[in-house]
């Protein structure tokens, strides 16, 4: 990867775009894991790859997998999953991928790559503070229909 903020930039921003139209696909359906999460997802995992890439040290790597592995628990107790009058409800999501892209942007900060941390942390709060109000403008204008729940069998 070459020092062009411009190059990081792109990258960057294509990480997001490309995740974001996943995310909205998921959203449209229902599913608790939306626009932001992927979001946030995409920019870590190109944050993280990013530090190899940068830093041309090959023990960087080992360092980014142990990292991305131990995050992926910490943001797993993060999640929690309700159940209330029959409705399930997954909360926390976002904030698990915040904490993850937060990983990135942390291992991105000890290789120097200061670009990088600049324009993850920026991202990471424009998805956070300014794709919300977007969100919930798209989930109201594209609620997706529930399933009809089938009559109860009162032959018996």
């Amino acid at each position: 990867m070459t020092g062009d903020w411009f190059e990081t930039t792109v990258r960057m921003t294509v990480a997001v775009v490309a995740s974001g139209l996943i995310g909205w696909d998921r959203q449209r359906g229902g599913r608790p894991a939306g626009l932001r999460t992927h979001m946030l997802v995409g920019l870590g995992a190109a944050l993280m790859v990013s530090i190899p890439l940068g830093s041309g040290m090959a023990e960087a790597s080992r360092a980014v997998q142990g990292v991305a592995t131990g995050i992926g628990f910490l943001c797993a107790g993060d999640i929690l999953h309700h159940v209330r009058d029959g409705n399930e409800r997954v909360k926390g999501l976002t904030s698990a991928a915040a904490l993850w892209v937060t990983a990135a942007i942390g291992m991105v900060a000890a290789v120097g790559a200061w670009r990088h941390l600049v324009i993850g942390t920026i991202g990471t709060l424009l998805i956070l503070i300014v794709m919300r109000p977007v969100e919930r403008m798209l989930v109201r204008s594209h609620a997706p229909v529930p399933e009809p729940t089938p009559a109860p069998d009162t032959d018996r």
